[in-house]
């Protein structure tokens, strides 16, 4: 069986710590300017080095996003931003514009580039165009069946790999090229701002009849008829491994480190249960139980098996589902006194039954029957954001493992 690389989002060096940990082959991060995700807190220069070291120890990739559609004014700072890229050992960036390929396989030519789902890649011929331009790698359009998709595996050479989503959100604007936040928001989505109008609540108003706000569709808290439900392909692993993509892709950067650990643990299991037996590979229901316990909308399968429908759209409100909080991170365990050392993320409390999960093992539950400081002192609970503190734990853990509540 062939590899399949599965690629996550990595929004700051501790979600790439995380993301590498819980199973992903390679990483996706954006630099403090020309990525697409300006909200998410992103890489400084000393972050980038670090987490590419830390990557590469452990065998796998990570790609630089380079994706904004630049302006003129962009581009005075192209220049310099290159030259530092330059003095990482990156493995590929991931880029949408034109002249920006044309000037990075000019600067850097010995490395990597993958086209974004930015460029809006939909059929062979244009990426065949893109192959001749040196790009090595296709980041689909979000918009192709897994049909089209292997069809396009067919007419293009062996060498130019393909990649895709497979998991997290949707945009209603054609590949992400949306003019709703640039227009209502003076926020360019193209350039890393999205405001993500498409999660607010509308009305309909008739010109003649101003001031008159129509439901488009009847429901108390308003109406959101841009708002697209998350793509999860958990359920369809064989069909993704064999259309040809070569890389799966998650989407998420702005997510928490338990939203990445979740979800890539999942397919992690998933893809590789298929990749060792394919004739004997058996779907199992816990993998999409344990990605519903990271925060998330409906599901679709979006364009995949056919072109979306209303029923992919969610009416009633724009609200993540969350089953789950997440408590905090193990950072150190004594075996001979069975007490771990945690960061808490949110309160925990003596008394919680909290579940524990990290990336070798299956999750198993724990009640917390104390608590101690980090003077060793009891206390009844930890309130405080990323209190230091101690518990006990029947099983062994290890550092990055997990704790998570049922809300």
């Amino acid at each position: 069986m062939k590899n399949i690389e599965l690629l996550a989002p990595a929004g700051d060096l501790e979600k790439l710590k995380i993301a590498v940990i819980y199973g992903a082959d390679a990483v996706y991060i954006g630099g403090q300017t020309f990525g697409l995700r300006a909200a998410a807190k992103n890489f400084s220069f000393e972050d980038m080095k670090e987490g590419i070291q830390f990557a590469h120890e452990r065998g796998k990739k990570v790609y630089v996003t380079l994706n904004i559609i630049p302006h003129n004014a962009d581009l005075e700072e192209l220049s310099s931003y290159l030259k530092q890229l330059k003095t990482l050992n990156i493995d590929a960036l991931i880029l949408s514009d034109p002249g920006t390929l044309m000037y990075v396989r000019e600067h850097m030519p010995n490395v990597d580039t993958h086209l974004s789902t930015q460029a809006n890649t939909t059929n062979y011929m244009s990426a065949l165009f893109w192959y001749k331009q040196g790009v090595k790698r296709i980041i689909l359009a979000r918009e192709l069946s897994i049909t089209e998709i292997k069809e396009i595996r067919k007419q293009i050479p062996p060498d130019l790999e393909l990649e895709a989503f497979i998991h997290g959100a949707m945009c209603i604007s054609y590949s992400g090229r949306c003019l709703l936040s640039n227009y209502m928001a003076n926020r360019d989505a193209n350039r890393g701002e999205c405001a993500h109008p498409c999660r607010w609540k509308y009305y309909l108003m008739e010109e003649k009849r101003p001031g008159e706000y129509i439901p488009v569709f009847e429901d108390e808290k308003g109406t959101y008829f841009f708002h697209s439900k998350d793509l999860c392909m958990i359920e369809h692993i064989p069909e993704l491994i064999e259309s040809g993509l070569n890389s799966f892709k998650i989407e998420g950067r702005m997510k928490s480190i338990y939203y990445v650990a979740t979800i890539v643990n999942a397919y992690r299991r998933a893809i590789d249960t298929y990749l060792k037996n394919k004739e004997s590979y058996q779907y199992n229901h816990q993998w999409m139980a344990e990605i519903k316990k990271a925060s998330h909308r409906e599901f679709t399968t979006g364009f995949y098996f056919e072109k979306p429908g209303p029923q992919e759209q969610s009416y009633s409100n724009a609200k993540y589902i969350r089953e789950y909080s997440f408590l905090g991170v193990v950072l150190d365990y004594d075996s001979n006194s069975k007490i771990a050392t945690i960061e808490q993320r949110n309160k925990i409390s003596k008394g919680d039954i909290v579940e524990i999960m990290g990336p070798d093992i299956e999750y198993f539950v724990q009640k917390i029957d104390a608590i101690w400081d980090e003077e060793g002192d009891e206390i009844q609970s930890a309130p405080h954001p990323q209190q230091i503190i101690k518990i006990k734990v029947n099983q062994p853990v290890k550092p990055y493992y997990l704790l998570r509540k049922e809300s």
